[in-house]
Protein backbone atom coordinates (compact mmCIF):
# COMPACT_ATOMS: atom_id res chain seq x y z
CA UNK A 1 0.00 0.00 0.00
CA UNK A 2 0.93 3.81 -0.95
CA UNK A 3 -0.14 6.80 0.86
CA UNK A 4 -0.44 10.27 0.07
CA UNK A 5 -0.73 13.76 1.69
CA UNK A 6 -3.74 15.70 -0.35
CA UNK A 7 -2.65 19.00 -1.20
CA UNK A 8 -4.62 21.51 1.29
CA UNK A 9 -4.43 25.40 0.70
CA UNK A 10 -3.66 27.73 3.58
CA UNK A 11 -2.31 24.24 5.55
CA UNK A 12 -0.12 21.46 3.84
CA UNK A 13 2.65 23.95 2.65
CA UNK A 14 6.37 22.98 2.62
CA UNK A 15 6.42 24.06 6.17
CA UNK A 16 3.79 21.48 7.49
CA UNK A 17 5.06 18.62 4.59
CA UNK A 18 8.62 19.12 6.41
CA UNK A 19 7.61 18.95 10.28
CA UNK A 20 5.06 15.94 9.36
CA UNK A 21 7.98 14.26 7.59
CA UNK A 22 10.27 14.80 10.82
CA UNK A 23 8.14 13.87 13.50
CA UNK A 24 6.18 11.08 11.54
CA UNK A 25 7.82 10.10 7.73
CA UNK A 26 5.38 7.43 6.51
CA UNK A 27 4.09 9.13 3.55
CA UNK A 28 4.68 8.00 -0.16
CA UNK A 29 4.39 11.06 -2.04
CA UNK A 30 3.36 15.12 -0.91
CA UNK A 31 1.12 16.63 -3.22
CA UNK A 32 1.70 19.80 -2.91
CA UNK A 33 -1.32 22.88 -2.82
CA UNK A 34 -2.48 23.92 -5.96
CA UNK A 35 -0.82 26.86 -8.35
CA UNK A 36 -2.99 29.45 -9.63
CA UNK A 37 -1.99 29.84 -13.41
CA UNK A 38 -1.89 33.23 -14.84
CA UNK A 39 -1.45 35.94 -17.49
CA UNK A 40 2.39 36.55 -16.66
CA UNK A 41 2.89 32.79 -16.78
CA UNK A 42 5.13 33.23 -13.49
CA UNK A 43 4.77 31.75 -10.58
CA UNK A 44 3.85 33.83 -7.62
CA UNK A 45 6.87 34.09 -4.98
CA UNK A 46 4.21 31.96 -2.49
CA UNK A 47 4.15 29.56 -4.77
CA UNK A 48 7.89 29.17 -5.96
CA UNK A 49 8.94 29.06 -1.95
CA UNK A 50 6.29 26.26 -1.54
CA UNK A 51 8.31 24.18 -4.80
CA UNK A 52 11.61 25.29 -4.21
CA UNK A 53 13.96 21.94 -3.80
CA UNK A 54 15.63 23.22 -0.72
CA UNK A 55 12.44 23.57 0.74
CA UNK A 56 11.06 19.81 0.01
CA UNK A 57 14.49 17.61 0.76
CA UNK A 58 14.01 14.28 1.43
CA UNK A 59 10.77 13.93 0.00
CA UNK A 60 8.62 12.86 -2.51
CA UNK A 61 6.41 15.96 -4.23
CA UNK A 62 3.77 16.35 -7.06
CA UNK A 63 3.00 20.27 -7.55
CA UNK A 64 -0.62 20.65 -8.56
CA UNK A 65 -2.23 23.02 -11.14
CA UNK A 66 -5.19 24.54 -11.01
CA UNK A 67 -6.48 25.94 -14.53
CA UNK A 68 -8.00 25.40 -17.64
CA UNK A 69 -5.84 27.14 -19.68
CA UNK A 70 -3.89 24.42 -21.72
CA UNK A 71 -0.78 26.76 -22.66
CA UNK A 72 -0.89 27.82 -18.99
CA UNK A 73 -0.41 24.56 -18.02
CA UNK A 74 2.16 23.54 -20.19
CA UNK A 75 4.25 26.71 -19.60
CA UNK A 76 3.88 26.23 -15.50
CA UNK A 77 4.78 22.76 -15.98
CA UNK A 78 7.96 23.48 -17.92
CA UNK A 79 8.87 25.91 -15.23
CA UNK A 80 8.34 23.25 -12.26
CA UNK A 81 10.01 20.82 -14.57
CA UNK A 82 13.33 23.02 -14.65
CA UNK A 83 12.84 22.78 -10.36
CA UNK A 84 13.23 18.51 -11.16
CA UNK A 85 9.86 18.16 -10.92
CA UNK A 86 8.73 14.98 -13.53
CA UNK A 87 5.45 14.91 -12.17
CA UNK A 88 2.49 17.13 -12.26
CA UNK A 89 -1.33 16.89 -10.88
CA UNK A 90 -4.27 18.63 -12.77
CA UNK A 91 -6.70 19.83 -9.87
CA UNK A 92 -10.23 18.89 -10.72
CA UNK A 93 -11.72 18.66 -7.57
CA UNK A 94 -11.79 21.88 -5.88
CA UNK A 95 -15.50 22.27 -4.86
CA UNK A 96 -14.56 26.23 -4.07
CA UNK A 97 -17.43 28.39 -5.95
CA UNK A 98 -14.88 31.17 -6.59
CA UNK A 99 -13.16 28.60 -8.64
CA UNK A 100 -15.82 26.89 -10.39
CA UNK A 101 -17.13 29.78 -11.51
CA UNK A 102 -14.08 30.16 -13.52
CA UNK A 103 -14.80 26.51 -14.72
CA UNK A 104 -11.99 25.44 -13.42
CA UNK A 105 -11.29 22.79 -10.41
CA UNK A 106 -14.46 20.80 -10.12
CA UNK A 107 -16.50 23.69 -12.21
CA UNK A 108 -14.44 22.07 -15.48
CA UNK A 109 -15.61 19.09 -15.11
CA UNK A 110 -19.11 20.37 -16.61
CA UNK A 111 -17.42 21.17 -19.63
CA UNK A 112 -16.46 17.91 -20.93
CA UNK A 113 -15.90 18.72 -24.61
CA UNK A 114 -13.21 21.61 -23.54
CA UNK A 115 -12.27 19.22 -20.82
CA UNK A 116 -10.61 17.08 -23.58
CA UNK A 117 -9.44 19.23 -25.86
CA UNK A 118 -7.52 20.63 -22.67
CA UNK A 119 -6.00 17.27 -21.95
CA UNK A 120 -5.03 16.69 -25.68
CA UNK A 121 -3.01 19.24 -25.45
CA UNK A 122 -1.19 19.18 -22.06
CA UNK A 123 -0.69 15.38 -22.59
CA UNK A 124 1.82 16.23 -25.82
CA UNK A 125 4.35 17.55 -22.91
CA UNK A 126 7.46 15.69 -23.34
CA UNK A 127 8.91 13.68 -20.23
CA UNK A 128 6.58 14.82 -17.64
CA UNK A 129 4.27 12.42 -15.58
CA UNK A 130 0.66 13.89 -15.37
CA UNK A 131 -1.99 12.64 -12.95
CA UNK A 132 -5.70 13.94 -12.28
CA UNK A 133 -6.91 14.39 -8.80
CA UNK A 134 -10.95 14.45 -9.82
CA UNK A 135 -14.47 14.47 -8.35
CA UNK A 136 -17.07 12.57 -10.26
CA UNK A 137 -19.04 14.84 -11.38
CA UNK A 138 -20.19 18.86 -11.10
CA UNK A 139 -23.93 18.14 -10.37
CA UNK A 140 -24.90 14.37 -10.41
CA UNK A 141 -22.89 11.21 -9.77
CA UNK A 142 -23.96 10.06 -13.58
CA UNK A 143 -21.40 12.66 -15.06
CA UNK A 144 -18.71 9.98 -14.44
CA UNK A 145 -19.29 7.42 -16.88
CA UNK A 146 -19.07 10.01 -19.24
CA UNK A 147 -15.66 11.86 -17.85
CA UNK A 148 -14.30 8.35 -17.71
CA UNK A 149 -14.97 8.02 -21.22
CA UNK A 150 -12.02 11.16 -21.99
CA UNK A 151 -9.84 10.28 -18.93
CA UNK A 152 -9.34 6.83 -20.92
CA UNK A 153 -7.99 8.80 -23.63
CA UNK A 154 -5.00 9.50 -22.01
CA UNK A 155 -2.12 8.05 -20.47
CA UNK A 156 -2.63 9.34 -16.81
CA UNK A 157 0.19 8.39 -14.01
CA UNK A 158 -2.95 8.00 -11.80
CA UNK A 159 -6.45 9.26 -11.33
CA UNK A 160 -7.26 10.27 -7.59
CA UNK A 161 -11.11 10.08 -7.06
CA UNK A 162 -12.80 11.85 -4.49
CA UNK A 163 -16.31 10.03 -5.05
CA UNK A 164 -18.51 13.16 -4.31
CA UNK A 165 -19.86 15.94 -6.99
CA UNK A 166 -18.94 19.67 -6.68
CA UNK A 167 -22.49 20.53 -4.94
CA UNK A 168 -21.72 18.18 -1.75
CA UNK A 169 -18.31 20.03 -1.18
CA UNK A 170 -17.76 17.94 1.87
CA UNK A 171 -21.19 16.87 2.89
CA UNK A 172 -22.95 13.99 2.20
CA UNK A 173 -21.10 10.41 2.20
CA UNK A 174 -18.68 9.46 -0.70
CA UNK A 175 -20.11 7.71 -3.31
CA UNK A 176 -18.65 4.37 -3.21
CA UNK A 177 -21.15 2.25 -5.59
CA UNK A 178 -19.62 5.03 -8.50
CA UNK A 179 -15.73 4.76 -7.04
CA UNK A 180 -16.31 0.49 -7.27
CA UNK A 181 -17.51 1.45 -11.05
CA UNK A 182 -14.46 3.34 -11.78
CA UNK A 183 -12.38 0.53 -10.19
CA UNK A 184 -13.28 -1.78 -13.32
CA UNK A 185 -13.88 1.37 -15.76
CA UNK A 186 -10.28 3.06 -15.89
CA UNK A 187 -7.43 1.71 -18.00
CA UNK A 188 -5.21 4.00 -15.71
CA UNK A 189 -4.67 3.24 -11.61
CA UNK A 190 -6.95 4.83 -9.43
CA UNK A 191 -6.04 6.10 -6.04
CA UNK A 192 -9.11 6.63 -3.57
CA UNK A 193 -9.41 9.85 -1.54
CA UNK A 194 -12.07 11.09 1.18
CA UNK A 195 -13.30 10.69 4.89
CA UNK A 196 -10.56 8.42 6.05
CA UNK A 197 -10.82 9.97 9.53
CA UNK A 198 -10.22 7.03 11.85
CA UNK A 199 -8.83 3.09 11.54
CA UNK A 200 -12.23 1.57 11.36
CA UNK A 201 -12.54 4.42 8.48
CA UNK A 202 -9.87 2.77 6.21
CA UNK A 203 -10.26 -0.91 7.31
CA UNK A 204 -13.64 -0.35 5.58
CA UNK A 205 -12.56 0.90 2.48
CA UNK A 206 -9.66 -1.92 1.91
CA UNK A 207 -12.02 -4.54 3.15
CA UNK A 208 -14.65 -2.85 0.38
CA UNK A 209 -12.10 -2.62 -2.52
CA UNK A 210 -9.12 -4.94 -2.22
CA UNK A 211 -7.92 -4.16 -4.99
CA UNK A 212 -7.04 -0.48 -4.60
CA UNK A 213 -3.47 -0.19 -3.87
CA UNK A 214 -2.86 3.85 -3.16
CA UNK A 215 -5.26 5.90 -0.97
CA UNK A 216 -5.13 10.01 -0.58
CA UNK A 217 -5.85 11.44 2.90
CA UNK A 218 -5.80 14.84 3.95
CA UNK A 219 -8.38 15.84 6.55
CA UNK A 220 -8.14 13.25 8.17
CA UNK A 221 -4.18 13.21 8.68
CA UNK A 222 -4.38 17.41 9.78
CA UNK A 223 -7.14 16.65 12.18
CA UNK A 224 -5.00 13.60 13.83
CA UNK A 225 -1.18 13.89 12.29
CA UNK A 226 -0.82 10.26 14.02
CA UNK A 227 -3.29 8.86 11.93
CA UNK A 228 -1.09 7.31 9.49
CA UNK A 229 1.18 5.21 12.32
CA UNK A 230 -2.11 4.16 13.86
CA UNK A 231 -3.05 2.78 10.47
CA UNK A 232 0.20 0.98 9.73
CA UNK A 233 1.12 0.12 13.45
CA UNK A 234 -2.47 0.33 15.48
CA UNK A 235 0.13 2.97 17.58
CA UNK A 236 -1.87 6.15 18.75
CA UNK A 237 0.03 9.41 18.93
CA UNK A 238 1.37 10.58 22.06
CA UNK A 239 0.09 14.01 23.66
CA UNK A 240 4.07 15.23 24.26
CA UNK A 241 4.82 14.07 20.33
CA UNK A 242 1.86 16.23 19.34
CA UNK A 243 2.69 19.47 21.39
CA UNK A 244 6.09 19.36 19.64
CA UNK A 245 5.10 18.38 17.00
CA UNK A 246 2.56 21.98 17.03
CA UNK A 247 5.55 24.05 18.82
CA UNK A 248 7.17 23.62 15.69
CA UNK A 249 4.99 24.38 13.07
CA UNK A 250 4.05 27.48 15.27
CA UNK A 251 8.07 28.88 15.54
CA UNK A 252 8.74 28.05 11.60
CA UNK A 253 5.57 30.13 10.43
CA UNK A 254 6.89 32.68 13.20
CA UNK A 255 9.92 32.83 11.41
CA UNK A 256 8.65 33.05 8.13
CA UNK A 257 6.63 35.84 8.20
CA UNK A 258 8.85 37.44 11.23
CA UNK A 259 5.80 38.43 13.43
CA UNK A 260 3.15 36.55 15.09
CA UNK A 261 -0.24 37.55 13.22
CA UNK A 262 0.21 35.48 10.25
CA UNK A 263 1.29 32.52 12.20
CA UNK A 264 -1.21 32.92 14.44
CA UNK A 265 -3.49 33.04 11.88
CA UNK A 266 -1.75 29.92 10.01
CA UNK A 267 -2.12 27.75 13.60
CA UNK A 268 -5.89 28.67 13.95
CA UNK A 269 -6.91 26.90 10.44
CA UNK A 270 -5.13 24.41 11.79
CA UNK A 271 -7.06 23.77 14.93
CA UNK A 272 -10.08 23.97 12.94
CA UNK A 273 -9.16 20.31 12.79
CA UNK A 274 -7.19 19.16 15.42
CA UNK A 275 -8.97 20.57 18.16
CA UNK A 276 -11.28 17.14 17.45
CA UNK A 277 -8.28 14.98 18.97
CA UNK A 278 -9.27 16.54 22.36
CA UNK A 279 -11.90 15.83 24.62
CA UNK A 280 -14.02 18.50 26.03
CA UNK A 281 -13.02 20.40 23.31
CA UNK A 282 -15.27 23.45 22.61
CA UNK A 283 -14.20 26.15 25.20
CA UNK A 284 -10.85 25.47 24.00
CA UNK A 285 -11.75 26.15 20.78
CA UNK A 286 -12.99 29.39 21.29
CA UNK A 287 -10.43 30.73 23.56
CA UNK A 288 -7.76 29.76 20.79
CA UNK A 289 -10.19 31.48 18.21
CA UNK A 290 -10.06 34.66 20.13
CA UNK A 291 -6.69 34.89 20.85
CA UNK A 292 -4.95 38.07 19.59
CA UNK A 293 -1.22 37.85 20.15
CA UNK A 294 1.14 34.71 20.61
CA UNK A 295 1.06 34.80 24.46
CA UNK A 296 -2.87 34.80 24.31
CA UNK A 297 -2.18 31.79 21.81
CA UNK A 298 -0.28 29.97 24.02
CA UNK A 299 -1.68 30.33 27.13
CA UNK A 300 -4.77 29.26 25.23
CA UNK A 301 -3.10 25.80 23.55
CA UNK A 302 -0.86 24.83 26.80
CA UNK A 303 -4.15 24.82 28.55
CA UNK A 304 -5.79 22.85 26.05
CA UNK A 305 -2.93 19.73 26.41
CA UNK A 306 -2.79 20.30 30.22
CA UNK A 307 -6.32 19.87 30.75
CA UNK A 308 -7.84 17.81 28.18
CA UNK A 309 -6.67 14.07 27.41
CA UNK A 310 -6.69 13.26 23.39
CA UNK A 311 -9.81 10.92 22.41
CA UNK A 312 -8.86 7.96 20.80
CA UNK A 313 -8.50 8.87 16.73
CA UNK A 314 -10.17 12.09 15.14
CA UNK A 315 -13.38 10.26 14.08
CA UNK A 316 -15.48 13.21 15.85
CA UNK A 317 -13.97 15.46 13.24
CA UNK A 318 -16.12 13.80 10.88
CA UNK A 319 -19.28 14.52 12.54
CA UNK A 320 -18.95 17.75 12.44
CA UNK A 321 -18.79 18.89 8.40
Amino acid sequence: MKYYLAPMEGITGYIYRNTYKKFFDNIDKYFAPFIVTNKTRSLKSKELRDVLPENNKGMNIVPQILTSDAEGFITTSKKLQQLGYNEVNLNLGCPAGTVVSKNKGSGFLAKREELDMFLDEIFKIDDMKISIKTRIGKDSPEEFYELIKIYNKYPLEELIIHPRIQKDFYGNKPNLNVFKDALSLSINPVCYNGDIFTIDDHSKIMKKFPKVKTVMLGRGIIANPGLMNEIKNNINIDKKVLKEFHDEILYKYIALFDEDRNAIFRMKELWGYMIYMFSDNKKYAKKIKKSQNLDEYKEAVLSLFMEQEIINGAGLFNNQY
